[in-house]
């Protein structure tokens, strides 16, 4: 179903539109209801009530307890949070992180900076369909590991890592596991005890929610050391006067998609399969990412002969909306370092498509995308090889 600008959106794994009745929640928030969490009257406790409802909603989502969960500024800052707090807590155990090759730019931008300030980081490789080993976490466990960082879905190819199996080890050998969850919000189950995960970040604006707001599950016990400094808020842990409409809007967001995920799953995995099977019949087409073990809205393609950026242009001509990979990387020249790491060659990387799914998307949006797709594909290779 096109949006009222009449826009296919494919592109949910970027972000997604925030749902009118989370809106609606979030408004009073920045008119009557605006006061300070910390002030004493009246105001500061409506809002703190509302702050504190939106911690329990999240833990009750999670599986955890309302101390648990920091809201913060986004999914960036989440994982920054977590990576860097937990490695200068635990700085005299020891120095070294462990993560993988594919990892969002959050997770292996802060691992490089460690690096820079002395830290060790193994980067753990993937195989084909982008899947981590979890034996290998289990060989690069030494007595000075201070953490285990790894997502649980890739916002790439969709390939969704055996994240409890990796927790199970990391609990046994009493290393701290952290998850980059944010594209599983709204689509896998999040239950931090089933994971077996101590940290798990989000940002609600991948699940309906508004941009700028992230949440991270840290379990009670894991130490971290603040990475914004000032107040006490969200229990010293992030300093700054909270966001109160946003962690209402994040926990609302969380709430209802994660009521609707089991049925909303199923609709989009149909689909997402019509996607894949039709778009593969496109000679020269590799299907990125596990056929099986990927993401409910995620069909993700490498086309030989055409240039992404192209590709994506050409869509937009049609008032189709999709991505190349992870929205951080727009405008980047470079391939991707997640289809480079499975494998793939630079040329392949470099025409790749990712179509992502969500509430507005039905048959009908993807049977224009079929009906379409095709011709621009072979249009753009006789381009490129057309004589200069």
């Amino acid at each position: 179903m096109p949006l009222s600008d009449g826009v296919i959106y494919m592109d949910h794994a970027a972000t997604t539109p925030v749902d009118p009745d989370v809106l609606a929640a979030m408004l009073p928030y920045f008119t009557e209801h605006f006061g300070n969490p910390s002030s004493i009257y009246r105001l500061g406790r409506e809002s703190l009530d509302a702050l504190e409802t939106a911690h329990e909603t999240v833990a009750r989502m999670l599986g955890c307890r309302p101390v648990e969960i920091v809201f913060t500024g986004g999914g960036s800052e989440a994982d920054n949070l977590a990576i860097k707090g937990v490695a200068y807590a635990k700085r005299r155990r020891g120095n070294h992180i462990i993560t993988t090759a594919v990892e969002h730019h959050a997770v292996l931008n802060t691992c490089q900076q460690l690096e820079r300030e002395g830290y060790r980081v193994t980067y753990l490789p993937v195989d084909e369909a982008g899947l981590m080993n979890p034996a290998d976490v289990a060989a690069a466990i030494t007595d000075e590991t201070a953490l285990v960082t790894m997502m649980y879905a890739n916002n790439e190819v969709g390939a969704i890592q055996p994240i409890a199996e990796i927790g199970r080890i990391c609990r046994e050998r009493r290393v701290p596991f952290h998850t980059d969850a944010v594209q599983a919000g709204g689509l896998l189950d999040l239950d931090v005890n089933t994971l077996g995960v101590d940290l798990l970040t989000l940002s609600a604006h991948k699940f309906y929610g508004p941009k700028g707001v992230g949440i991270l599950y840290a379990r009670q016990g894991t130490r971290i050391q603040p990475q914004i400094l000032g107040g006490s808020q969200e229990r010293n842990r992030r300093a700054g006067t909270e966001n109160v409409p946003g962690a209402v809007g994040a926990a609302i967001a969380l709430e209802r998609a994660q009521a609707v995920r089991v049925e909303e799953s199923a609709r989009l995995v149909a689909l997402r399969d019509r996607l894949i099977s039709a778009i593969l019949r496109i000679p020269d087409t590799r299907l990125t990412g596990h056929p099986e073990r990927r993401l409910p809205n995620n069909a993700s393609f490498a086309f030989a002969g055409v240039e992404g950026e192209s590709l994506l242009l050409n869509l937009d001509l049609i008032g189709v909306a999709a991505s190349s990979g992870s929205a951080c990387t727009t405008g980047s020249v470079e391939p991707s370092h997640v289809l480079m790491a499975m494998g793939i060659s630079e040329s392949g990387a470099r025409g790749h498509l990712r179509l992502t799914l969500g509430h507005s998307s039905d048959d009908g949006d993807v049977d224009f995308v079929l009906e379409h797709l095709p011709a621009i594909v072979e249009r753009l290779r006789a381009l490129s090889t057309r004589p200069v």
